[in-house]
């Protein structure tokens, strides 16, 4: 009971927190608590997992491990340290480099092929819709400048926020999304280069 206690004094803690009262019923095993959570948070988790691993299925499979771990967790979540959103943010975030770690280590025990310098022309141009090239170029950033990307501009968080889902200081995430936009522009520069000069080989063609 001394338990429930203490975290029944979350919400003057974190009165900004609308979680904190649904969190304190998942722990006391309120199925209610559970559904209206996951309807609230699961569109955020779901956008943040699909945009970190660019794969609809993995996403879902992250977003559901991201719940149970809360579920399992919640009798010992205390309020304070994090908004329960960032926490469990920072939980799928994890999950998501979890994931993205055996991508790296399966693709490292087989060469690459080259990719082939002689694709069609109409391939190229279609390949230079501006939204897919720009998720191309995002997914050339290191993955901490990727996330802070993320999460600035298509989580649409603050800075302090999402410093905190990235446990860093407001500071390094400010140098890390200036260090991504600087990527983003050099990269960007480089394929509309590279587009350009494929439009006037095929001009010459013609």
């Amino acid at each position: 009971m001394a338990s429930d206690a203490g975290r029944n004094s979350g919400p003057d803690t974190v009165p900004s927190d609308p979680d904190v009262e649904l969190i304190v019923r998942l722990a006391a095993g309120d199925p209610s608590a559970a559904r209206t959570l996951m309807e609230r948070r699961l569109p955020r988790i779901l956008g943040l997992a699909r945009r970190m691993l660019n794969d609809p299925v993995e996403a879902e499979d992250v977003a559901q491990e991201t719940f149970l771990r809360v579920w399992k967790a919640a009798d010992r979540w205390r309020p304070g340290e994090a908004k329960v959103e960032t926490w469990m943010s920072r939980i799928a975030i994890n999950l998501c480099y979890d994931r993205l770690r055996k991508r790296r280590e399966t693709l490292m025990e087989t060469l690459p092929e080259r990719p082939s310098t002689d694709a069609p022309a109409d391939a190229m141009i279609g390949a230079g819709e501006t939204a897919q090239v720009v998720l191309a170029a995002l997914n050339t950033l290191p993955d901490r400048q990727r996330l802070a990307m993320e999460l600035c501009h298509y989580q649409e968080m603050g800075n302090i926020e999402a410093a905190e889902v990235m446990d860093i200081s407001v500071e390094a995430l400010e140098s890390l999304l200036s260090r991504a936009r600087r990527k983003l522009r050099e990269t960007l520069a480089r394929q509309a280069d590279e587009l350009m000069s494929g439009f006037a080989a095929l001009s010459g063609e013609g």
